[in-house]
């Protein structure tokens, strides 16, 4: 094939007009000036040629290195060539799909809307960019995103179509543990506070005449001593084969976890028979877990309600249900408590403790953080500090974190305090430097609420320029549920 070459440049247009005068004028040293001239306009046409076959020539090692899939399609639609990273997505070389139509890849998960839609937005704008899910050679199917442009010859007709298109599948894998961390507890894979929270609505939606709703809020006696003496492994185990226990006893109905040691229980049912249904749990939790090489029957304190009885909305069930689960702890381990409308009188410190935790965080006054060294197991050598949560209420002294951290879980202040953390630790990071010191890097802990309320990524990089610490200073731990190591407080 002949390179692009113009005519279009006065060199070469003067060389063709002294080529055609040569041959006529009389004199010699004429003749040569013109042919200088001749030399002079060919060497600008071969130097187009040489840059225009570098252009392709760079052209094609740029297509070739490319870590985007390119496909080159015909008018008709037909594919014609691809690169290497096409092969590399799909498994498809360029043999095996020369002259296909691009929809023989397609995965199927699109309508004849999808694409009469994308057709009309290449024969209006002569470009299409979106979302489409193809299927590898393999059979797997995974997301791109794909940008299609057409391409026009010289009388302004489609010519080829060019698609450049990105692998998502890992961008889509990322997104899905996002909503899987926003919904479900990484421990036991049960629903979440969150998730409870949106299926109580749903069944209290579609409760029909005559069915109502038990539920029942568990809590397991003591599970932080059981913690400290089997260890932290042991008891995440507990906690694992305890909720897969409790589903199994309450199938069709709704188990999850909440937090800590607290599982929550829903059923739907047309029987009066809460106090027995109850009863029922317990016997059922009360045979022995084998944990590693222990035998732990363990003592469960619980709360319970009863829907639409005691309530049909579902922030103030879960509400009767602490009521309920607080009344029975005052009477020590083991015990159960329905909720009555007395007990409501017993949430008024709940509510008190929330509202000043309101206050003491637009204040800042009343929080503070702590910093535990963290050190190596082998020598000792500290590698890095801890930021610790504390609350120091004016009137009643130290607030338990244990007493604090759910209501803000409950009430959606998990994004406000996480941030406020972030910014206590940077601060303390930027006045250490400032002063010559060797900085460790300091850890802060996460909710996995502070992933789906507010704007952590953008927080963390204002922040972190604002004071400017670098990136290493500052480690993020995502914990199941705090903010604070409990042990140390």
């Amino acid at each position: 094939m002949w390179p692009y070459f113009t005519l279009n440049r006065p060199l070469i247009w003067l060389a063709v007009a002294a080529l055609a005068a040569a041959s006529v004028l009389p004199l010699l040293p004429l003749r040569m000036a013109v042919l200088a001239l001749v030399a002079i306009g060919v060497a600008d046409g071969w130097r187009q040629i040489r840059r225009e076959h570098q252009r392709r020539r760079l052209s094609e090692q740029a297509l070739e290195l490319s870590q985007d899939g390119v496909m080159i399609t015909n008018a008709a639609n037909r594919i014609v060539t691809i690169n290497p990273a096409f092969t590399q997505i799909t498994g498809y070389t360029l043999d095996e799909i020369r002259g296909l139509d691009p929809s023989s890849l397609s995965a199927g998960r699109h309508d004849k809307t999808f694409y009469d839609r994308y057709w009309q937005s290449l024969k209006t704008t002569g470009h299409w960019e979106g979302e489409i899910w193809n299927q590898r050679k393999h059979g797997d199917q995974y997301p791109e995103w794909v940008r299609i442009q057409a391409c026009h010859d010289g009388k302004g007709r489609v010519s080829h179509y060019v698609g450049i298109f990105t692998d998502i599948s890992r961008h889509k894998a990322r997104e899905q543990d996002l909503r899987r961390i926003g919904f479900e507890d990484p421990l036991t894979g049960l629903p979440n506070r969150r998730r409870l929270h949106d299926l109580l609505a749903s069944r209290l939606r579609h409760l029909r005449a005559g069915e109502g709703l038990d539920l029942a809020l568990i809590d397991i006696d003591a599970f932080k001593s059981i913690n400290d003496s089997l260890g932290v492994d042991s008891g995440d185990r507990l906690l694992s084969r305890f909720g897969q226990r409790l589903a199994a006893q309450v199938a069709g109905g709704i188990v999850g976890r909440l937090g800590g040691d607290e599982f929550l229980v829903i059923r739907t049912t047309t029987f009066d028979d809460h106090e027995k249904w109850v009863a029922s749990l317990r016997e059922h939790l009360s045979e022995p877990f084998e944990i590693d090489e222990s035998s732990l029957r363990l003592g469960l304190t619980i709360g319970s309600c009863r829907a639409p009885e005691d309530g049909s909305d579902p922030n103030v069930l879960f509400q009767r249900l602490e009521s309920a689960l607080y009344s029975a702890k005052r009477h020590g381990r083991n015990h159960d408590r329905r909720f009555r409308p007395s007990l409501d009188i017993d949430t008024d410190r709940q509510l008190i403790i929330l509202n000043d935790l309101r206050q003491a965080l637009a204040q800042g006054s009343q929080l503070e953080v702590y910093y535990q060294t963290q050190h190596r197991l082998d020598d000792g050598g500290m590698v890095g500090m801890e930021a610790l949560l504390r609350w120091h209420h004016p009137e009643h002294g130290m607030i338990p974190p244990s007493e604090f951290i759910p209501l803000a879980e409950r009430h959606g202040l998990m994004s406000a305090l996480g941030s406020w953390v972030i910014d206590q630790a940077v601060a303390q990071l930027a006045a250490w430097r400032g002063q010559g010191l060797d900085v460790l890097p300091i850890w802060v802990n996460l909710s996995a609420l502070q992933l789906i309320q507010g704007d952590l990524e953008s927080h963390l990089i204002s922040t972190l320029n604002q004071y400017r610490v670098p990136t290493r200073l500052l480690g993020l731990e995502l914990t199941e549920s705090v903010l604070l190591d409990e042990r140390a407080g």
